[in-house]
């Protein structure tokens, strides 16, 4: 009951990553705004979640997962409804960015209870594998539920699915109590890290040269800063070592909801735009692409409980950039190469996340899951502003495909940390 209470709130979390996506066109006919400005209702919320993700795992940490869980279960539904009743783009996009902040706080605290409630590493790696599960699930009703309710009521409509699940997870994690941590928050890295991915998406969104110039300048100028106050601070909002012994799963992560979220972006509005399918038709068209994250995500952790986490991961990538590659080639079905992706997704991410958890320091398990989404969640970004910027047809995804075989080529020559491929003990 609580696994599922707490896998609850990532459901939320995730569902938000891709459920504004497909009522993108009736978005843009209800509040205008140009392309730009729809990429930034979607990627307020991924930006605002990215950079927040290290403060949430400390925040977790250090104040107990289970009370910053709730605070921000509570938040996260206030907020959708506020979303709901946004009057303008630039109101939605405010509220986008809360609800990151928001959603930052639900996932540092639900890792934070997977990492006491299953204390084993191979109960844990089980336990991930069924969160994933469950989570997965909202990847699958994204796009299906985003369409149906956006063919009936209308955009808004996407946003109030949340408040009563977030109240039923509440409910399910009542009783759990946490315990302080001693490690602090590093405030100021935090806010260099927000500024630093919302230039950078600004630079890669704006189709105004001079826009993006000045947001180059300004991402440069927080550099120097940022790496003067990194030596100083006696608080690291990263453990030391950490970056160094696990940046193959961050690249392989980043790389992973680079090619998912843009690929989703730009499908979409091929679909919608250049095939002319209803938001209900484009949510069924990606279900062969979201199926597969709710069924294999348990198989994931039980194959990394036995055989550790790098064939999975492997095996992800593999048929990830051949999925995407297929997609971008085909002219007609995209059935087949959808399931492909989503086959590659569903083995690469359970198994990154079950990795980075079982590699924690013993206290930081909300830190280290939030380095790693935080990883992700800048890929996705990057992804979005990237993907959804080159010209329409295969250009987008064979680009993704390009860049996940590299990822695929730098395991094969790199590989892992020796325990990550070994199996994980009882």
């Amino acid at each position: 009951m609580k696994l599922a209470g707490f896998s609850l709130a990532y459901f939320l979390v995730l569902l938000d990553t891709t459920v504004l996506t497909i009522a993108l066109p009736d978005l843009r006919a209800s509040l205008g705004g140009s392309v730009a400005g729809q990429q930034w209702a979607v990627n307020a919320y991924t930006v605002a979640f990215a950079a927040c993700l290290l403060a949430g795992g400390a925040v977790a940490d250090r104040y107990g997962a289970a009370r910053v869980f709730r605070a921000g279960v509570a938040a996260f539904g206030a907020l959708s409804l506020l979303s709901a009743a946004a009057p303008h783009l630039g109101a939605l996009v405010v509220l986008r960015a809360l609800l990151g902040v928001a959603g930052a706080l639900c996932l540092g605290g639900s890792l934070g209870l997977l990492a006491e409630l299953y204390p084993s590493p191979a109960a844990r790696a089980r336990a991930t594998g069924a969160w994933a599960a469950i989570t997965g699930v909202a990847l699958a009703a994204g796009p299906l539920l985003g369409g149906l309710l956006v063919d009936l009521y209308g955009w808004r409509a996407v946003f109030l699915l949340n408040p009563p699940l977030a109240l039923v997870s509440l409910v399910a994690v009542r009783g759990i109590r946490s315990p302080r941590g001693a490690r602090r928050v590093d405030w100021y890295a935090q806010a260099l890290t927000c500024a630093f991915l919302g230039l950078l998406a600004e630079a890669l969104t704006d189709s105004s040269l001079p826009a993006a110039l000045l947001s180059l300048i300004a991402l440069a100028a927080l550099i120097t800063p940022a790496s003067t106050f990194a030596g100083r601070t006696r608080g690291p909002a990263v453990p030391p070592g950490l970056l160094a012994a696990t940046w193959p799963e961050l690249l392989a992560g980043a790389v992973a909801n680079f090619a998912f979220s843009g690929a989703l972006f730009v499908l979409t509005l091929l679909l919608q735009d250049t095939r002319h399918l209803t938001p209900m038709q484009t949510g069924l068209a990606f279900l062969p692409l979201t199926v597969p994250m709710v069924v294999n995500p348990v198989l994931t952790g039980r194959v990394v409980a036995r055989h550790g986490a790098r064939p999975p991961i492997l095996a992800g990538l593999a048929l990830l950039a051949a999925g995407l590659a297929g997609a971008a080639l085909a002219e007609g079905l995209l059935l087949g190469w959808l399931i492909m992706i989503g086959c590659g997704l569903s083995l690469c991410l359970p198994a990154l996340m079950a990795g980075m958890v079982a590699s924690a320091p013993p206290g930081t398990a909300g830190t280290a899951g939030g380095v790693l989404n935080a990883a992700r969640q800048v890929g996705a970004t990057l992804g979005v502003a990237v993907l959804g910027g080159l010209t329409a047809g295969a250009r987008p995804l064979l680009v993704a495909a390009i860049l996940t075989t590299a990822t695929f080529a730098t395991y094969g020559a790199v590989g892992f940390r020796r325990r990550s491929g070994r199996p994980i003990a009882e």
